[in-house]
């Protein structure tokens, strides 16, 4: 049973179809939004993942390989070791995304995923090319291997795990019955986690189970009140998927090489996106605590300045 076939290979048929229908509806409905150069943006850095993933896999499957042979427990194919390791992948898949967002060596290669300002099926599919090159995979599967999963069956469920994801970047969907919104990862929940609402910033960071945001609180409902805004903090303004590729890694050259000490130059490299030794740029953290802080404003009753009451929704996260 150590080979098995790739599930994202035999989804991609399903991913275009899916993708086309959703145009044609959007274009009957006006429920979902498409921009070509997005759009086309998009399939170019999904193509570009796959491309990526055939020229730089054989570093990971190398690494898993030889810490294989570690392996505390030899586990094999029970089933009911299929159903822990998708579990268990799901449960890696979470704190992947989350320091994904908090850590800036992970976040210039994530920060592909969250570059359109759209928000539909083809956004699913834009990934980043340079994945392996984070070595992320030696700080969040390596323990799967050594505790004796297969690595062909953690490939699988990854694998399966991705394929998933992807149904949940749309619009057109609003909310599934609530006993699956609150085990499920949804669109619902999904579109909060793409969304740079002060609100929304750093929340649902789930897979498939939104179960552990909620159990290590990083969970946050979608409010009818408030529509998400999609994108990324300082947007782009280009679909050159070289530039969405390569933009975040330039930044950190450029503020750790101009870095006034060793301290400032792992904070640039390790810090969270956003950080800067003086505190004059802009983090997650400090766009939501002065959100926080306009909103206990509001609320305890102080004067609104004049033309602004439209500040009771969440103030927009600024470019850096």
């Amino acid at each position: 049973m150590s080979e098995l076939p790739d599930p994202i290979m035999i989804a991609i048929p399903a991913f275009v179809a899916l993708i086309i229908a959703e145009m044609i509806y959007a274009r009957a409905t006006g429920r979902a939004q498409f921009e070509p150069r997005d759009t086309a943006a998009s399939l170019a850095m999904g193509l570009g993942n796959t491309v990526s993933g055939i020229a730089f896999g054989f570093i990971a499957l190398a690494w898993f390989v030889f810490v294989e042979q570690f392996k505390v427990f030899d586990l094999g194919w029970a089933w009911w070791v299929w159903i822990a390791c998708f579990m268990l992948d799901d449960f890696r898949y979470y704190w992947w995304h989350r320091f994904s967002h908090t850590i800036r060596w992970f976040w210039a290669d994530h920060v592909v995923h969250h570059s359109s300002q759209h928000y539909n099926l083809s956004t699913a599919l834009r990934q980043p090319w340079l994945s392996p090159l984070t070595l992320g995979f030696v700080f969040f599967g390596t323990w799967m291997v050594l505790l004796g999963f297969p690595i062909a069956m953690i490939a699988f469920c990854k694998a399966l795990n991705l394929i998933y994801q992807f149904w949940i970047h749309t619009e057109t969907v609003k909310r599934l019955p609530a006993p699956l919104e609150y085990v499920l990862n949804t669109p619902s929940h999904h579109r909060v986690h793409h969304a740079t609402n002060p609100l929304y910033l750093d929340r649902n960071y789930a897979g498939v189970f939104i179960i552990w945001d909620r159990m290590f609180g990083t969970f946050q409902s979608e409010l009818d009140e408030e529509k998400c805004r999609y994108g990324i903090v300082k947007n782009l303004g280009t679909h050159n998927p070289i530039r969405i590729c390569l933009h975040e890694w330039v930044g950190i050259v450029k503020d750790v090489s101009s870095a006034k000490s060793l301290r400032d130059a792992l904070g640039y490299w390790l810090g969270p996106p956003g950080w800067s030794p003086d505190g004059s740029r802009e983090s997650s953290k400090i766009i939501k605590a002065r959100w926080a802080e306009e909103q206990a404003r509001l609320d305890g009753g102080a004067d609104i300045p004049p033309g602004k009451d439209q500040l009771r929704e969440p103030v927009a996260a600024p470019a850096e």
